[in-house]
């Protein structure tokens, strides 16, 4: 442990203290070569909406699955088929035990049938089942969307506030660097301590360490950027801390905030959608004890044919109407209406665990929220009261009354403030993102509120 000093007199130490201009000159020459800041959330949503592979492979599943809709109309148009054929016939016959030769002769025949459904109730009901299915796919393709703008939100502030570390680590290493270099003069002066040397060069140490894994967690969520967006993350928009606006979510309560999900939410949308699928899916499969009737409308031409009178040709014209009524099946039917019946109740409580889920965590992003804007006033306060704390260690170590490391861990406090700080005004607003996301409000609004918070330097 250092000793401390009991002069009081403004004269008893040399003033070693490293002056505020020289510092941001040494910080200003380690920041420079930082490239200047130009691209803003928005502008990364939306690259990422037309890069992101996640994304893209949503639209294709959702394009894919409004398929099912024309698919379960044309079951109940009219199908119409043409068949053909032409065969080489070989005749063997015997009269009174006598062969009688027969040159081989050629048929073919000719048919053209329309086939209209008037009842079959699976078919019908997998009309308006397809309707459920598109619904399903396209609150998954919303969700999908506003869970892209959840992780460009995250990976943006994530890339500002490694950005932010870096800055804070290499402001430490300029002042711990300037103040080794004045404790080194104090204890040729005869004033300072071989520990504030020691002290302050093992913080130095440790400081090089730091840099080092900023840098690398700055590389990775930069990337991390640019595999989202598709072009290089390496200029970013900051955060404006005097245009940031904190305020409570509107709506106020939390309950209100469960109402808009319960209506907007596309995460409950589509399971809403899947549930109703799966009742029809029992309709379904109890409509296979159902009787059905088409329409059958058939014209066939044929020649040689008839074994009997091959050279003879034929035109047939049939209308009428088919019936079919299934009778036994081996309890395949029975066990198929079981199976829908399971998979509708596994949608119906799926779609319950998920309510219940999804209200937990829009409270946790509600408090975020909330809770965020009394974090971050209390962590202004605490960066004021850091500085305010390294003026008086400044002046009470010119004064004699504290030593350089009382100075150097109130220049750490100061540093630890701001870090606190930045991580809760990057909470807030990726809460205040989730938040609308969860509920299913308009995202491009959302973010482009956010992004009204950033300043161009």
């Amino acid at each position: 442990m250092h000793a401390l000093s009991t002069s009081s007199a403004p004269s008893s130490r040399p003033r070693f203290v490293p002056r505020l201009s020289s510092l941001a000159l040494t910080a200003a020459v380690l920041l420079t070569g930082l490239p200047a800041w130009s691209l803003d959330l928005r502008q990364a949503y939306e690259s990422a909406q037309a890069h992101d592979a996640t994304a893209r492979a949503a639209a294709a599943a959702a394009d894919a699955a409004r398929e099912r809709l024309p698919q379960a109309r044309a079951q109940l148009l009219p199908n119409i088929a043409f068949s053909a054929g032409r065969n080489r016939n070989d005749l063997s016959r015997e009269q009174s035990g006598v062969p009688v030769p027969e040159a081989p002769y050629y048929s073919f025949n000719q048919t053209l049938q329309l086939r209209q459904p008037i009842y079959r109730r699976p078919l019908m009901l997998a009309l308006e089942q397809a309707d459920h299915l598109v619904a399903d796919a396209d609150a998954t393709l919303e969700r999908e969307r506003q869970n892209l703008g959840v992780r460009v939100t995250g990976a943006y502030l994530e890339a500002l506030l490694a950005q932010d570390q870096l800055d804070l680590v290499l402001r430490q290493h300029a002042f711990t660097l300037a103040y080794l270099d004045a404790a080194r003069k104090a204890l040729a002066a005869g004033s300072g301590t071989r520990t504030e040397i020691d002290e302050a060069q093992a913080r130095l140490d440790l400081n090089l360490a730091q840099q080092l894994e900023a840098r690398q967690q700055l590389d990775y969520t930069r990337r991390q950027l640019e595999s989202m967006t598709g072009q290089p993350a390496g200029e970013l928009v900051p955060v404006d801390p005097q245009r940031l606006t904190l305020v409570a979510p509107q709506p106020a309560a939390l309950e209100d905030w469960l109402l808009l999900a319960e209506s907007g939410s596309p995460e409950l949308l589509a399971l809403k959608s899947r549930l109703e699928a799966a009742r029809l899916e029992v309709g379904k499969a109890q409509g296979a004890h159902h009787p059905t009737l088409d329409a059958l409308l058939q014209v066939t031409r044929s020649a040689s044919e008839n074994v009997t009178t091959p050279e003879s040709s034929y035109l047939n014209r049939t209308v009428g109407l088919q019936l079919n009524l299934p009778l036994y099946a081996g309890g395949y039917a029975s066990s198929v209406v079981r199976q829908a019946a399971a998979e509708s109740l596994r949608a119906e409580e799926t779609l319950e665990a998920t309510r219940r889920d999804l209200g937990l965590r829009m409270q946790r992003e509600f408090r975020g929220v909330t809770e965020g804007v009394l974090k971050v006033r209390a962590l202004e306060q605490a960066v004021r009261s850091a500085e305010q704390l390294v003026k008086s260690s400044r002046r009470s170590f010119e004064a004699g009354s504290r030593s350089l490391l009382d100075v150097l861990n109130a220049e750490q406090q100061q540093q630890t403030a701001l870090r606190d700080l930045a991580q809760a005004r990057y909470l807030y607003l990726l809460s205040h993102v989730r938040l609308q996301a969860l509920a299913g409000t308009d995202q491009a609004a959302a973010i482009s509120q956010v992004n009204g918070w950033l300043v161009r330097h």
